[in-house]
């Protein structure tokens, strides 16, 4: 089965990767690309719409395939776990329709977020230092709001100490009880830092990114496992744990 994408965002560095490998791949085709000045009608008639825009534009993309009862990957920053409530409440109410959110698509940032939730149950002193391109506009970036939800998941039940230096600007911004520091630098694309402090020792879980490319394999494994998807998976990893029962 050929499965007909369209692109929203296809203007920008993750957009433009996409078009590439929805061309190059024998298993998509590209049913319509779409920049600011478009429609979001030009997508009806997609298998799968690919999403790398911004928050607000990412929630009406979203909200849109749900009602047309349409398969959507996101992989724009941004939906916490809050939001993402609101939108499995949306879709219990459109059976037919599907959300896959990839904080990452790549498959080293899956691994390390994975080890890093491991870690974090050995551990009461975490946090987060993420390094993005300096064109990236959102901070704490959606990789590093999933790891410290992740961590939290894991820490479930266990103490969790009151974290030092809240209130502090300089301490950075707490995510489900983690601190995350961002930092937006020319010649960086993207790295994440996971620490981890104990008693007289420290464990760093750390993952770097130097071009658009390491995404290839997770968007393309994403849009097969969007295109037979109902409901809402949340995470590369859970693409790759449905991709093993198609």
């Amino acid at each position: 089965m050929t499965i007909k994408v369209a692109v929203v965002g296809a203007t920008g560095r993750m957009g433009k990767l996409a078009l590439d490998l929805i061309d190059a791949s024998q298993h998509t085709t590209l049913h319509s690309a779409l920049d600011s000045k478009s429609e979001l009608k030009e997508v009806l008639g997609a298998d799968v719409i690919f999403e790398v825009t911004r928050l607000e534009v990412s929630e009406s993309v979203v909200d849109f395939a749900v009602r047309h009862g349409m398969k959507v990957v996101v992989g724009t920053s941004g939906w916490s776990a809050a939001k993402l409530g609101e939108l499995e409440a949306k879709l219990a109410a459109h059976p037919d329709s599907g959300v896959v959110v990839i904080p990452n698509f790549s498959i080293g940032s899956m691994l390390a977020s994975s080890f890093a939730a491991q870690a974090a149950k050995f551990f009461e002193s975490i946090e987060i230092v993420e390094a993005h391109h300096a064109g990236k506009i959102d901070s704490p970036s959606g990789t590093a709001v999933r790891t410290a939800e992740m961590i939290q998941e894991s820490r479930a039940g266990l103490t969790q100490p009151l974290i030092q230096g809240v209130g502090q600007i300089a301490r950075g911004e707490v995510v489900a009880g983690v601190p995350i520091h961002s930092l937006r630098l020319a010649g960086v694309a993207a790295k994440q830092d996971v620490y981890f402090g104990g008693v007289s020792e420290l464990l760093t879980i750390s993952h770097e990114t130097t071009a658009v490319n390491a995404y290839s394999h997770g968007i393309l494994l994403s849009l097969r496992v969007a295109a037979q998807t109902t409901g809402l998976k949340v995470g590369l990893q859970s693409v790759v744990d449905a991709s093993a029962q198609l």
